[in-house]
């Protein structure tokens, strides 16, 4: 079983709106960029608005790790590319809660070519 973040981060993760994900490259640099997040079942997932060729979303697998900026607070973070239909069906479904009033930017993150972008965040 994975770990867990505590309570009080989970919660500034799913009343935040729109958070900044920190990756480095292959070549060291870092790089931040501002995405959305919701949480599931206790548990932070992000996608990629790009699909597979968001640069934050390739860092990010490829190191496994970065970090997540909310409300001013960095929280280290382990990604997990999580393909399975629940974690896709639910982070669709948490997407379309939280950003209802979104319309073309919320269509954009449930397309068929970025639903295999859903990745599960963990403790760092």
């Amino acid at each position: 079983m994975s770990a867990a973040f505590p309570a009080a981060i989970v919660k500034r993760f799913d009343e935040t709106n729109v958070v900044e994900i920190e990756t480095v490259s292959a070549k060291g640099t870092t790089h931040s960029v501002k995405i959305w997040i919701v949480v599931v079942d206790e548990v932070p997932y992000v996608r990629s608005v790009r699909g597979p060729k968001g640069r934050w979303y390739r860092e990010l697998l490829a190191r496994g790790e970065g970090a997540v900026v909310a409300r001013g607070t960095r929280t280290a973070v382990k990604a997990k590319h999580d393909s399975t239909k629940a974690a896709i069906d639910g982070t669709s479904d948490a997407l379309r809660r939280k950003y209802k009033t979104s319309g073309a930017s919320l269509a954009s993150m449930l397309r068929a070519d970025v639903l295999d972008t859903t990745v599960r965040l963990e403790p760092a």
